[in-house]
């Protein structure tokens, strides 16, 4: 990995779990092979280097991901790594399909109405279900919570980092 290489978050290990190494990881990503085991992840925290760590086990418990890593048999090799970052480098992203999009291409987005006024801009994306639902800041109003459906957003421009909605009745209120 270059030191110049942009890193993705895809959890945060949020405590250990058991005493043989395990620790017990907030997902922060749709893509499930994220955690499989052989794949490498970065462990970032407190602006130290990356730790490079590959899954050697992966189970879920009560929904949250259990992870051990290879060479960590112990709780003492992961208890520092609670509220550390895990991410994968730019390098490890894979092709999507025409209408998906990774979290980070949303998050910052300026959001539009159709008749062209601005609402907001998203600062987070939940995933409670069916459908992800995207946190609108905006200025001198509550959050605004969008959910990611056809009918409501039309037109996603990552470049540019627009989105244009057509929010149903009483969304903004």
């Amino acid at each position: 990995m270059t030191d110049r290489q942009t890193m993705y978050n895809v959890g945060k290990i949020i405590n250990t779990h058991g005493v043989k190494g395990e620790v017990k990881v907030h997902r922060i990503t749709d893509f499930d092979e994220r955690f499989q085991p052989g794949q490498l992840l970065y462990l970032m925290k407190d602006g130290h280097e990356p730790a490079a760590l590959t899954i050697s086990n992966h189970r879920f418990h009560k929904g949250f991901d259990l992870l051990t890593f290879e060479d960590h048999h112990s709780i003492n090799d992961v208890e520092a790594y609670k509220d550390g970052m895990l991410k994968v480098s730019e390098n490890q992203l894979q092709e999507l399909q025409e209408d998906e999009f990774y979290f980070h291409e949303i998050i910052g987005c300026d959001v539009y109405h159709v008749n062209g006024e601005k609402i907001g801009v998203i600062k987070e994306i939940l995933t409670p279900g069916a459908n992800d639902v995207w946190v609108v800041e905006r200025e001198g109003s509550h959050e605004l919570l969008l959910p990611f459906i056809e009918d409501v957003v039309k037109d996603i421009d990552t470049k540019a980092q627009v989105i244009t909605i057509d929010p149903i009745e009483g969304l903004l209120d």
